[in-house]
């Protein structure tokens, strides 16, 4: 080892303050921001990249969703701004899938340069999906979109501070463009915080160790890890392997778009080519390269090394090819609202080609979709307007070892359920129903995860709904001989007890409290033949009320029930 080199025991001392640097800010954001969809849902992410843009730490806490928009802030940030031009006290912000590198404009990508003297050593990064960023729909992700104007609020590459001072014009207009602007003000005043004390912990850094040793140790943080990964690659079979799905619908009249994959493994080398995949869509379900390079470089690190620390050294080793101009590679001007379905689809893909390969490291499929639900009007009490943006949960997949979970979100979204409390304390809205939706889980020898169902309806004033949904119509596949999951619904119920099934991306949905907005996820598929399920989880699944007595019977035999 060179004489200047840094020692192991102090890389792992640094690498632990870097993660207890990005931990703290983490926490700070969702404890200081306004809105549930942070503080509750805990929909945001926080980082750290060096000056040359790589990832160094995420929180762990953070989503998987957030790791490609954030490298794609830091790529914009050096390619527009020369490191010298850079003051302290700068904080940069950006929202755009196209000029900025985003996935989607409700994500504000904030980042904010460190000093070690006069010098920039690297970056505080944060992100955080508001709950309304403008556009044509409330909430700024239901259905119907067919371009990103329609979308929200295009921010590029723009300084929120310069050198310690807030630029007000900027700030306003962001704020003028949505529509609860207290909430987006104060979810903002939370981004900046959290940033500001992210610079201060980096600053302590810098003075306890000096900016040479801290770029030596965030070198090696990021070797170390695409080191683990590619050995983890290298112990998959070379070889082809293939796997093909669809995605429902685009909310705009295309249906079954084709998600194709196919991944070739060469040592320790990984590449996958979406040749067969859909071309660019009207909906708002497209990608851009940032949200499907967060999609592969999540599936690796899950099933390859899933402790391993989620940086650089992760993305670096995803080599991916996809036509330009495909729903996997979208371009200006796609729409991109909603954009986590076509990743989870991706997810799925690349799971179900790998299966053969790494049978007892995969899932079956998972609820496949990330449920978005919107209700918004004034509320009746003070007169202004609300919004309630969630996204739901459902099943996740049977494994090899043990069941699949139920309501949860799975792989690359990570948020929590919104608590009843916190529905019905801040918004003019009803809970009637909360629970899983009996018998949605797949049967298998280990059975998939349950769907969850959510009832609400407006008290006092009529409100306007939108979601986006998908598995309504394809369902979440097994493994192994496993049986697929359920598909979810949105439906609405009607004073004389009608109902009506609404379609997978409804849009602007009016009803008042005489009426029901019911909204059921996907549950997920099970894994290997039901007939080897143990007859005391048999057992567990009747007592426990979350199958019925025809449903065992028909996928275990009459003796189940």
């Amino acid at each position: 080892m060179p004489d200047d080199a840094i020692d192991s025991i102090t890389l792992e001392i640094v690498h632990n303050a870097l993660g207890a640097m990005v931990d703290d800010t983490f926490l700070a954001l969702m404890k200081s921001a306004y809105s549930q969809n942070i503080k509750e849902r805990r929909d945001h992410s926080t980082a750290f990249a060096d000056v040359s843009g790589r990832l160094v730490v995420q929180a762990r806490d953070s989503l998987p969703i957030h790791l490609g928009s954030m490298l794609g802030l830091m790529q914009t940030v050096l390619a527009k701004i020369p490191l010298a031009q850079m003051r302290k006290g700068d904080i940069f912000a950006a929202n755009d899938p196209f000029e900025a590198g985003g996935t989607h404009l409700p994500d504000l990508n904030l980042a904010m340069p460190v000093f070690d003297g006069g010098a920039v050593i690297g970056f505080v990064c944060n992100i955080a999906h508001h709950a309304d960023f403008g556009g044509m729909t409330p909430g700024s992700m239901g259905g119907g979109m067919r371009e990103i104007y329609q979308e929200g609020l295009r921010v590029p590459l723009v300084r929120l501070f310069s050198a310690g001072q807030l630029c007000q014009d900027i700030y306003d207009m962001i704020l003028i463009n949505t529509r609860v602007p207290e909430e987006r003000r104060g979810d903002l005043n939370a981004q900046i915080a959290a940033a500001k004390l992210g610079a201060r912990r980096m600053e302590d850094l810098v003075d306890q160790y000096g900016g040479r040793l801290l770029s030596q140790a965030f070198d090696e943080i990021i070797l170390r890890t695409e080191k683990r990964m590619r050995h983890g690659i290298a112990g998959i079979p070379d070889g082809v392997y293939r796997f093909a799905d669809v995605m429902d619908d685009d909310g705009c009249g295309n249906e079954a778009l084709a998600i194709a994959v196919r991944v070739t493994i060469a040592g320790d080398r990984f590449h996958v080519d979406f040749e067969g995949s859909a071309g660019q869509t009207a909906g708002n379900i497209n990608c851009t390269p940032s949200a499907t390079l967060s999609a592969i470089s999540y599936t690796l690190k899950a099933m390859l090394d899933p402790e391993i620390a989620n940086n650089q050294g992760v993305l670096d080793v995803c080599e991916w090819s996809a036509h330009e101009g495909s729903i996997v590679n979208a371009v200006f001007p796609a729409s991109v609202a909603n954009r986590a379905h076509t990743c989870q689809r991706i997810i799925d893909a690349l799971i179900g080609a790998l299966a053969e390969a790494m049978p007892d490291r995969v899932v079956a499929a998972g609820n496949g979709a990330n449920t978005t639900a919107v209700f918004t009007g004034i509320h009746p009490d003070t007169g202004r307007r609300y919004i309630y943006f969630e996204t739901l949960g459902g099943g996740a997949g049977a494994r090899a070892t043990r069941d699949g979970k139920d309501g949860v979100q799975v792989h690359i979204t990570n948020t929590s359920n919104l608590p009843v409390e916190a529905i019905e304390m801040d918004y003019p809205l009803r809970v009637v129903e909360y629970g899983l939706v009996e018998d949605s889980g797949g049967a298998g020898h280990y059975r998939g995860g349950l769907g969850l169902r959510r009832t609400l309806r407006p008290v006092g004033h009529v409100c306007t709904f939108s979601g986006s949904g998908e598995r309504n119509r394809t369902r979440p596949w097994g493994l192994f001989g496993g049986a697929p999951g359920s598909c979810g619904t949105f439906s609405r119920r009607d004073r004389d007890g009608a109902l009506s099934e609404l379609p997978s991306k409804p849009a602007g949905v009016e009803f008042g409290p005489e009426a029901m907005i019911t909204i059921e996820t996907p549950g997920a598929g099970g894994y290997g033949p039901p007939r080897e399920r143990d007859r005391a989880a048999i057992e567990e699944d009747r007592r426990s009320g979350k199958y019925s007595a025809g449903y065992l019977a028909a996928h275990y035999g009459r003796e189940a029930s």
